[in-house]
């Protein structure tokens, strides 16, 4: 692929809305053609077969069958396209899985406008494309050994502290959401990762985790 070419991009992710409003960002680029958009992993699949993308960009938090998965099934096929991970989580191990199964590109959902469609141009040239934020992720998981984390609630940022104290108060998260003034699919996002730093495999595990950690006054 050359720089004078349109690359043709396809968008995976399960919010309508933001389909939209990103296929218009790009669009708006004279680099890019925005040729598709699918609701789920197997609707682009299936999608994408027909419309033979340059660059796929999907979101990791999809209903049924999520990012990662998607990722690693477009990697069996033929199609030779750039697939980039475009998410709300800015996670060490949602980063690292989504490298291994094969992405070309983290880029997280906050981004700006331009520096998005600097970083896709990136990409069609070969380069793995990391947000910016990301590169102290990536740097620390290397440099640390990977070691089972004891379970303490150290590694929390104030964010899971306060998800963790609605989980315990039985919210769902449609109401941790309100609550909080953010959406449920970062919510999730959030109780993944403090599920992960737990060491716990429920929200019920982490309810009842918070209720004995909770010092009695």
């Amino acid at each position: 692929m050359t720089m004078s070419d349109i690359i043709k991009v396809m968008l995976i992710d399960d919010h309508a809305l933001f389909r939209k409003g990103v296929g218009q960002m790009i669009s708006a680029d004279p680099h890019f053609e925005v040729v598709g958009e699918a609701a789920s992993g197997q609707e682009g699949l299936d999608l994408a077969q027909k419309l033979l993308p340059d660059m796929v960009l999907i979101d990791l938090n999809m209903k049924g069958m999520n990012g990662l998965e998607t990722l690693r099934r477009f990697k069996a096929t033929t199609l030779n396209a750039r697939y980039i991970v475009l998410t709300v989580s800015d996670a060490e191990d949602d980063l690292l899985e989504a490298l291994r199964a094969g992405a070309d590109g983290y880029l997280l959902k906050d981004m700006e406008p331009e520096d998005l469609c600097a970083n896709l141009l990136k990409a069609t040239t070969g380069v793995t494309v990391l947000q910016d934020s990301l590169t102290e992720v990536l740097k620390h998981a290397l440099l640390e050994p990977t070691v089972r984390k004891t379970t303490s609630d150290a590694a929390l940022t104030e964010r899971e502290h306060e998800i963790l104290e609605c989980l315990a108060d039985g919210m769902n998260n449609k109401t941790i959401a309100r609550k909080l003034g953010i959406s449920d699919t970062t919510v999730k996002v959030h109780i993944k990762n403090l599920l992960r730093k737990l060491n716990l495999t429920s929200r019920l595990e982490a309810a009842v985790w918070k209720h004995q950690n909770t010092p009695k006054g």
